[in-house]
Formats: C-alpha cells, sequence, structure tokens
C-alpha cells in the first residue's frame, strides 16, 4: 500500500537519528488500520507525516505508539482531521539559513530577497541571526536575544567573514501565520520535531527577531502570483526557496516556475529534495536524506533538511 510505504520510508530515511517517537509513530501508521484509515479520509494532499504527527500533538500531546497512539486518534480524530485541512507544514525552518547565508554572501550586493512559501518570513532575516560552522563562527548583529544555528559543513563550504547586505526583502505564502497570534505560533511550534528541544528554543528566537523586525510576507500562489512582486529595485534581486516546490505537485506547475526564474535578471536559489528539479542533480550521486542547493539551475551543495549540514559540492 502506498501510503504505508510513504511512512515507513519516513521512519526510515527521515526520521531516523532525528526522532525516535517520528520514527516509532511512522512504523505503527504503516501497520495500522486505524491510522491508515484515518488518513485515506483525508484529501491526497493532506496525508504527510509532518502534517499529521504535528495535529496529533497538537492536539492530544505525545502517546506512544501503539494502542495509545490509535486511543488518541479514536478520542480526537475530528479536531486533529480539522487541524490537518486548516493547517500546512509551513514551519519554513530558520536553521536553514545556515545553508543559505553562506551562498547568499557570495552573491554580489546589495541583496534584496523574495523568499516563496515563506510562511511567517523568519528566513528572510539570514542578515539578523548568529552561526556556528564549526570552522567558523558569525556572531548575530543584535547580539545574544538572536539564535545562532549550528550546521556541520565539510572542508569546500566557503564560510563567510560577515553578513551580506539585504536592503529590501518580502515573502509569499498561501497563508502567512501572523506571528501575534498565539494560535498561529503554537502550530509553527508544533512542526518542530518532539526530541528537538534546541531547535525549538531557536525558533522561539528567531520569532522574537522577527516580531521586532517583521518581513512583509503576502498571501499568494506562487503559481500565479509570484511575477506581481517581482519589481525592479535598487538591489541584486534573488528568489529563493526551501522545501517548497515539492508540494506543487504539477510538473508543469514546476516547470513554468523554473522558466519564470530563468527568464527574470535574477538570482534563483532553490533549496528542495533531488527529485524536485531532477535536472539540478544531474551527474550527482543521489542523497535521499539531503536537499539540493542549487543556484541559477546550478547544484552547489547537499544540506540537511533542517540546515543542521552543508556539503558543498
Amino acid at each position: 500500500m502506498a501510503l504505508a510505504e510513504r511512512y515507513l520510508r519516513f521512519a526510515r530515511v527521515e526520521a531516523k537519528g532525528h526522532s525516535r517517537l517520528y520514527a516509532d509513530w511512522a512504523r505503527h501508521v504503516a501497520g495500522s488500520a486505524r491510522a491508515l484509515a484515518f488518513l485515506g479520509d483525508l484529501p491526497p494532499d493532506r496525508r504527510q507525516p509532518n502534517l499529521f504527527f504535528a495535529a496529533l500533538r497538537l492536539v492530544g500531546g505525545l502517546p506512544e505508539a501503539g494502542a495509545a497512539f490509535d486511543d488518541v486518534l479514536a478520542r480526537e480524530g475530528v479536531a486533529i482531521a480539522a487541524v490537518m485541512r486548516a493547517r500546512r507544514t509551513q514551519t519554513n525552518e530558520p536553521g536553514r539559513c545556515a545553508c543559505l547565508l553562506p551562498l547568499l554572501a557570495r552573491l554580489d550586493g546589495p541583496l534584496a530577497l523574495i523568499e516563496v512559501g515563506a510562511s511567517a518570513g523568519l528566513c528572510l532575516l539570514p542578515d539578523l541571526y548568529g552561526y556556528d560552522w564549526g570552522p567558523a563562527r558569525l556572531d548575530p548583529p543584535g547580539g545574544a536575544r538572536a539564535p545562532v544555528f549550528p550546521c556541520r559543513v565539510n572542508d569546500r563550504a566557503p564560510l563567510p567573514g560577515q553578513h551580506p547586505e539585504i536592503v529590501w526583502r518580502a515573502g509569499l505564502d498561501l497563508s502567512p501565520p501572523d506571528l501575534g497570534d498565539a494560535g498561529d505560533v503554537a502550530w509553527l511550534e508544533a512542526l518542530v520535531w518532539p526530541e528537538q528541544s534546541e531547535r525549538l528554543a531557536r525558533l522561539r528566537q528567531a520569532v522574537a527577531v522577527a516580531r521586532q523586525a517583521p518581513p512583509p510576507v503576502v498571501a499568494g500562489d506562487l503559481t500565479r502570483d509570484l511575477a506581481a512582486l517581482i519589481a525592479p529595485v535598487d538591489a541584486r534581486l534573488v528568489v529563493m526557496h526551501s522545501a517548497v516546490l515539492t508540494y506543487v505537485s504539477d510538473p508543469g506547475a514546476r516547470a513554468d516556475f523554473a522558466r519564470l526564474m530563468r527568464t527574470r535578471d535574477l538570482h534563483w536559489i532553490s533549496n528542495e529534495a533531488p527529485g524536485v528539479f531532477p535536472d539540478h542533480a544531474k551527474g550527482l550521486t543521489p542523497r535521499a536524506d539531503k536537499f539540493l542547493m542549487a543556484l541559477d539551475g546550478r547544484p552547489v551543495a547537499w544540506t540537511g533538511p533542517h540546515g543542521q549540514s552543508l556539503d558543498w559540492l
């Protein structure tokens, strides 16, 4: 069954080594008639593990895999399904800035950033955070209250000595969360995996930074509304996205997006699973547990899905 295999793969590839509980939950779901029936009643684009597990946590807490998990589903299934229909997996993990910043710093500035699938816009503020790459560290310009994101790097990674100059920024998202709304922030926090307390703490720090300097994020669909957002600015324009185009299932829409990126005077940074744009990954050995970061369609690095590693090519 395709849905069961999807959850087994999540346990085997994505959760392994990162969340014991999510790996256990995913294996349980793959063998649970109740859980698979529950998911089968939802639209196909609402069945992904991250969405399911975050909604279950938000409503029902952290049951152990097995009977306790199914008990929560039986008791709270209507409420869990309502969250899954209303919400999206839109953390847009700010830790990914640890991978994006070395590439942004290599571009001629000053820069103007547009992020598609921006969620609350936390990744639009890479110049306000700090970074610890091991061999090099870049402290946040705002002091100790800003997060410092750790990231393992290989010897080839070009680690900058200063933040890039970003003079303009804007985001596009289907339903931008409101950082002043407790429910929206609680949802962003629920999307952080349960054992990752340090990641949650850094998310909360990033939210605090964004509340002080809120980046503008407008509601819209990247397949229809991005072109209107791309306007001449007195800076080098960069359009970026991380773990977003994977949710655009229509290959034609993805191709149209790529065509738009290649026909405008801008830099395009894509940080997605390697299967999203297969032409970016030509000639590379596939790495199922990594994203592939590309600049203007050319691969530059394998990255950890939450920004935890950067393997420069």
